[in-house]
């Protein structure tokens, strides 16, 4: 054999294929006894190469978040849904960023608060009392917007109970608070005093001599009516005649003619009638009133009187006066045997609202009436008159048949 052919000879031994032991995995029958089986050989894990930790940046302790994907929507495109409007933020008010929202309390004018209210210059301001925010509220309704003219009448069928007393300080009090010009007219046919309780003297010019007048219509502004008028403070007083004969004249045309021309320039007029219901002029001043107050006392006799008045009212169709009228008991006399609030009880269930004017040394002097000289409780009673009247202020009248109101404020 050849050098070659050995070589081949050899590397063919050397080859798995020729080694006697494989051949049953070609199927042959070779020579000797079968090897045992060998079983197939498994490949080599593969052993992934080690990755090197990821370098964080200097000066970071945490990861930073990962953002969350998106899911993924299956069935056609997404739908945006676009984020809702952040709400508008209201205007700033503004006293919004003031202390206490902006309030401020109302400074007190009387009693001990208003007294520390003024020591300290104002820095120390305690807030008005309930009885002072009580007189407030009763200045608020006097002070009750007023589109027109406003009659009133005070009446009774007994003389002597306060009638005349009651007049001055209703009108005393509206003039007080009021803007607008309020009167006071005395219509009593039997000489009245009112002149004398708001003037403290006879008056000068008279309602008799305004109507004897040349032309009574003439006065067209408030010049020519201020000559038959007199000042009692901020009230004026039309006074009637000292003469019974003359004021006996005082008829209920005559009495619609002169009311017709003080509603041109006056916007509440204060009638202080007589004691006669069935007389002319009265009959006058019932068909243009509009708030009644009736005067009595806390006695048997008064108290019968005011009932009596009243019933008479209603028989002559003033029915809505009596419902909306207003009793004045004058507390000037008092009978220990009549229950004060017993007899209260009882008009106030045939009328609007009672008012008690406690006993006052300075009314009972028969003189002038002076507001700042009366005692608190008398003067707290005339404005809770003058509040009651000021509620009817707002009420809707009709119209007064025959009383033309054009010429001038």
């Amino acid at each position: 054999m050849t050098p070659a052919a050995e070589s081949r000879s050899d590397s063919r031994a050397d080859s798995w294929a020729d080694d006697p032991g494989l051949t049953p995995w070609f199927g042959g029958t070779g020579p000797g006894p079968s090897p045992a089986p060998v079983l197939p050989l498994r490949p080599p894990a593969v052993v992934a190469p080690e990755r090197a930790a990821p370098r964080r940046p200097a000066g970071l302790v945490h990861p930073p978040p990962r953002r969350v994907a998106p899911p993924l929507l299956v069935g056609g495109p997404p739908t945006v849904v676009a984020a809702p409007p952040a709400p508008r933020a209201d205007p700033v008010a503004a006293d919004s960023y003031l202390r206490d929202n902006g309030t401020v309390r109302p400074a007190p004018r009387r009693g001990a608060r208003g007294w520390l209210f003024t020591l300290s210059g104002g820095r120390v301001n305690p807030g008005t009392s309930t009885r002072e925010l009580a007189e407030q509220e009763l200045l608020e309704r006097i002070r009750t917007p007023l589109a027109g003219w406003h009659t009133v009448t005070v009446a009774s069928t007994k003389g002597g109970v306060g009638k005349t007393t009651t007049s001055a300080l209703l009108g005393l009090t509206l003039a007080e608070h009021r803007a607008d010009r309020v009167v006071a007219l005395d219509a009593n046919p039997d000489a009245g005093n009112l002149a004398d309780r708001l003037l403290g003297h006879p008056a000068g010019a008279t309602l008799r001599q305004l109507l004897d007048h040349d032309d009574p219509d003439l006065p067209a502004s408030f010049t020519e009516i201020s000559r038959f008028v007199h000042d009692a403070g901020r009230l004026q007083v039309l006074a009637s005649d000292q003469d019974a004969a003359m004021s006996e004249a005082f008829d209920r045309d005559e009495y619609r003619r002169v009311l017709a021309l003080l509603v041109r320039f006056f916007t509440v007029v204060v009638t202080d009638s007589g004691t006669g219901l069935v007389h002319s002029a009265m009959a006058g001043a019932l068909e243009t009133t509009r708030s009644l107050v009736v005067t009595g006392a806390p006695t048997i006799d008064a108290a019968g009187h005011i009932d009596r008045t009243l019933d008479s009212l209603s028989a002559h169709g003033f029915d809505e006066l009596v419902r909306d009228a207003i009793v004045v008991l004058s507390r000037d006399r008092q009978a220990r045997s009549v229950d004060p609030v017993a007899l209260k009880a009882h008009f106030e269930r045939r009328c609007r609202a009672v008012v008690v004017v406690p006993r006052d040394p300075h009314l009972a002097e028969g003189g002038r009436i002076r507001l700042e000289a009366l005692r608190p409780a008398t003067r707290a009673a005339a404005r809770e008159l003058a509040a009651l009247v000021g509620d009817a202020f707002a009420w809707d009248f009709p119209a007064t048949a025959g009383i033309d109101t054009a010429g001038g404020r």
